[in-house]
Formats: structure tokens, C-alpha cells, sequence
């Protein structure tokens, strides 16, 4: 079995070698604080939908159609990879929209957190 090369952690300034996306030190802040968002502040209708097969189906979707590349980053002439599926109109503003892959863009971290908080 071959094994990961190292990279950094992606916690911002944390320049720890990992194999994983974060490091040990890190890894389970962002677990707990996934967590935490999760139980105490998503709403529980919208957290329901996106563990759902409807959910997982149609954010493949997206990805492939999008080629896995940030589509905003992708307008800049950057290349990077999508890990994210955002709703252009949110889920909870039109619910009708939510399996639209029309309302769908794939994008990196970075994109989404500065759509999220208003960066």
C-alpha cells in the first residue's frame, strides 16, 4: 500500500507536515467544530438533507460537471479543486431549488467561507 506524500495542514498558519487534511493538533478542532455547527446551529431540515442519497447524488453531479475545479477561481483564471457544492439560492430561501443543478456551483474552501461570511 502506497502512503500519502506530505503536505501542510490546512489550518490557516499551521505549517505541520500531514498526510491527511489536517494535522493531529488540528484534526480534532475541526471535528469538534463541525460537530458543534452541526447540532447546535444548521438547521435540523437542511442537516437531514445533506446526508441524504438525493444530496449526495446530485453534488456528484455538479462536481463532475463542474470538472472538480472552483468555478469562481476558475473565472480568475486560477486552477484550483472544488471540495465544496454551494447553493446559489440558499436551501433554506427555496427549498424547491435544493436538487436544481442549476442552482449549484462547485467551489474550493476559500470561495464558499468568503461567500458564507460575506468576504
Amino acid at each position: 500500500m502506497t502512503r500519502r506524500s506530505l503536505k501542510p495542514c490546512k489550518e490557516v498558519g499551521c505549517n505541520n507536515l500531514t498526510r491527511e487534511t489536517w494535522c493531529d493538533i488540528h484534526k480534532n478542532m475541526a471535528q469538534e467544530s463541525s460537530r458543534i455547527y452541526n447540532q447546535y446551529k444548521r438547521n435540523q431540515k437542511a442537516n437531514s438533507f445533506y446526508h441524504s442519497t438525493e444530496w449526495t447524488r446530485v453534488r456528484k453531479l455538479a462536481l463532475i460537471r463542474d470538472n472538480y475545479l472552483c468555478q469562481r477561481c476558475l473565472k480568475q483564471k486560477k486552477l484550483t479543486k472544488a471540495q465544496v457544492v454551494h447553493h446559489k439560492v440558499e436551501l433554506l430561501v427555496d427549498w424547491s431549488k435544493r436538487l436544481d443543478l442549476d442552482n449549484l456551483e462547485s467551489l474550493c474552501h476559500r470561495c464558499h467561507n468568503q461567500i458564507d461570511h460575506g468576504g
